[in-house]
């Protein structure tokens, strides 16, 4: 099935406007993580436990959404979790002890699992028709919504504005994208078409499986920045205090710019080559943020870091939706399945292990991932091989 070009950028634009929306939910919680933990009082380690909910919800999730878009469509399930996705967070804003923010934290990962596994699904249908990588942009909206939030939590900051405000204000933006956005996304009939012959319960092959270690490993990294960026600025850079989410806002920034440059370089070069430069990226830029913890080195590690993972991610799912025994959502659900488990374990180990050791102990074990991305990459290429 084509569509004209003017139903392709259509779809493009509304595509990429569901992505931003959901980064900037993201980044809304992300920067305001250390407003809240200390609101809370919580210490690292009730912090990282804290942060095991959302990947816990993400991961309970990952199948039946998977399943669920198979049977009804990612625009319906895209519907609800656009809806839900920053209901949570404003959840999350009322909460006033460490178990409510628990609970608010799992609703926003179950929530944020609907809105992702259907979005890729509408990226996925749309590369296809394309015929070429296109994925990486959507996703590089995702980030440059990411700056964005960040961006704004500093002025918001700086003008005394509350977060409670702030996720109020990104629930009436996705309410508005969703009126004005939701008709112009993949019509369900294509969906369709592109499931026919393949079995729902069918078992992933070897490629898929690597393919979701991949997304394991870059996960681990993502969780790391996300969630700990600001407290690794904050208590072992020690720079001004109005200086504290730079690091978050240079690897957002960077892991933006990274994700709009990369559909060109893997068209050029290819997808593998790109993924083993990211893990090497990666492993050299959280090596020199903990080697040596001044402000610049590692804001340019940081930065380094977010070219490395920009590009990773959108290759997995782009591979995923190219299955040819699974439907792209189940396909794509299983590699979320094995990924996230790095954004189920990273946050909360980095928070245990800061809590025994120190933090540049912690993000010097996740520099690690770095390689074994680089090992996984090859791999991949002689399953593709085979």
């Amino acid at each position: 099935m084509q569509f004209h070009a003017t139903e392709n950028l259509k779809h493009r634009v509304a595509i990429g406007a569901f992505f931003f929306l959901q980064g900037i939910v993201f980044s809304c919680w992300a920067s305001r993580i250390p407003d809240i933990k200390q609101h809370l009082a919580l210490n690292d380690a009730q912090l990282g436990t804290a942060l095991l909910a959302i990947p816990l919800g993400q991961v309970c999730a990952m199948w039946p959404t998977g399943i669920l878009v198979s049977k009804f469509g990612s625009r319906t399930i895209m519907t609800f979790g656009t809806f839900l996705y920053p209901l949570a967070l404003v959840c999350i804003g009322l909460s006033n002890s460490l178990w409510q923010l628990v609970c608010g934290l799992v609703f926003f990962g179950l929530s944020a699992n609907m809105q992702n596994i259907s979005i890729n699904t509408q990226a996925v249908d749309l590369e296809s028709v394309y015929g070429r990588s296109i994925m990486a942009a959507f996703h590089g909206m995702w980030s440059l919504a990411g700056v964005t939030g960040g961006l704004l939590t500093t002025l918001l900051v700086g003008s005394g504005i509350g977060y409670k405000s702030q996720f109020a204000g990104a629930f009436v933006l996705a309410a508005s994208t969703l009126v004005l956005c939701r008709r112009h996304l993949m019509p369900p009939s294509f969906e369709r078409a592109k499931q026919q012959g393949r079995k729902i319960f069918a078992r992933p092959d070897s490629l898929i499986v690597i393919v979701g270690f991949i997304a394991f490993a870059c996960w681990c990294t993502e969780g790391c920045m996300f969630d700990w960026s600001g407290d690794y600025i904050k208590n072992v850079v020690r720079p001004d205090p109005a200086l504290t989410r730079v690091g978050f806002v240079a690897f957002m920034t960077a892991m933006a710019t990274g994700r709009f440059l990369a559909d060109y370089l893997i068209n050029k070069f290819g997808a593998l080559k790109i993924i083993f430069a990211g893990g090497v990226l990666i492993f050299s830029g959280m090596g020199a943020a903990v080697a040596h913890p001044s402000f610049y080195v590692a804001t340019i590690g940081f930065m380094m870091t977010g070219f490395g993972v920009s590009s990773i991610i959108p290759i997995c799912y782009s591979i995923a939706g190219r299955s040819k025994n699974l439907p792209p959502s189940l396909a794509i659900a299983t590699v979320s399945s094995i990924g996230f488990f790095g954004f189920l374990i990273c946050p909360p180990l980095i928070g245990y292990v800061a809590y025994a050791s120190s933090l540049r102990v912690s993000f010097g074990l996740i520099s690690i991932t770095g390689l074994v991305l680089a090992l996984l990459s090859s791999k991949v290429g002689k399953l593709q091989k085979n």
